[in-house]
């Protein structure tokens, strides 16, 4: 029997993959739990109907994350910070302090998207990643100078 899967069953597929389960599976298991529908002519247009839907809106989004990460390549941010005299900063910049410069320059931009290896502990220019979604990435260039007293 073939049936589409609407949630991922382990060793059986994936959600949205038609599978071949026997007759039994799919009846005592995959159907009562609602993990399955029957491949019919009906369940396919609307699974074909669902994937060219999510197809849009990946795409949709996809052009909105190229076109931040376009916006975001130009934008150097300016980060002031406590600083030895050798240039290591008495505590860190981290990804917070990213998410509040690009804030008041206009960008929402969570903090979980700044992919900071480590905190940034030394003055100077650091190119720090950000992950836009759908695989898009940007770059942002922070400069982080040494607070005067």
């Amino acid at each position: 029997m073939e049936v589409i899967l609407r949630e991922d069953v382990p060793n059986v597929g994936t959600i949205g993959d038609i599978v071949k389960v026997k007759p039994g599976f799919a009846r005592n298991y995959l159907l009562p739990r609602g993990l399955a529908v029957i491949a019919d002519n009906r369940n396919l247009s609307v699974l074909d109907h669902q994937k060219r839907v999510m197809a849009d809106r990946r795409e949709r989004e996809r052009r909105q994350a190229e076109a931040s990460a376009q916006k975001l390549a130009a934008v150097r941010l300016t980060v002031t910070a406590r600083a030895g005299e050798e240039g290591r900063l008495f505590g860190s910049v981290t990804n917070i302090d990213i998410e509040r410069a690009l804030a008041d320059q206009g960008f929402a931009i969570e903090r979980r998207r700044i992919r900071l290896d480590e905190p940034i502990k030394v003055i100077g220019e650091h190119t720090v990643p950000i992950q836009l979604g759908v695989g898009v990435n940007a770059h942002v260039t922070v400069v982080v100078k040494a607070e005067e007293a």
